[in-house]
């Protein structure tokens, strides 16, 4: 699992969309979807539901939001502190 999956799925899950994450990411669609099917792929569950208006979080992906937001979060403290910027606090 990478961090890119990791923000890819955030975004999408924030988002709601795949077209309006890709373009929160600076990515075309086909690589962002393929970053979430390869997530799903690892976790072995799907954290979508895939409707006719974008993308809806299952329970799966409810659960999986919010370890992925922390995990974001310690990535970017821990890059402020090695950077010796103002210390930021994780979000729990």
């Amino acid at each position: 699992m990478s961090l890119t999956h990791i923000q890819s799925f955030v975004a999408v899950a924030e988002e709601g969309h795949v077209g309006r994450a890709a373009r929160r990411l600076h990515l075309s669609q086909p690589p962002l979807s393929r970053h979430i099917l390869a997530l799903e792929d690892e976790l072995g569950t799907r954290l979508f539901e895939r409707t006719p208006r974008g993308m809806r979080l299952l329970p799966a992906g409810e659960l999986f939001l919010e370890h992925a937001r922390r995990i974001l979060a310690e990535v970017d403290a821990a890059v402020h502190s090695v950077r010796g910027d103002a210390p930021t606090r994780p979000n729990r």
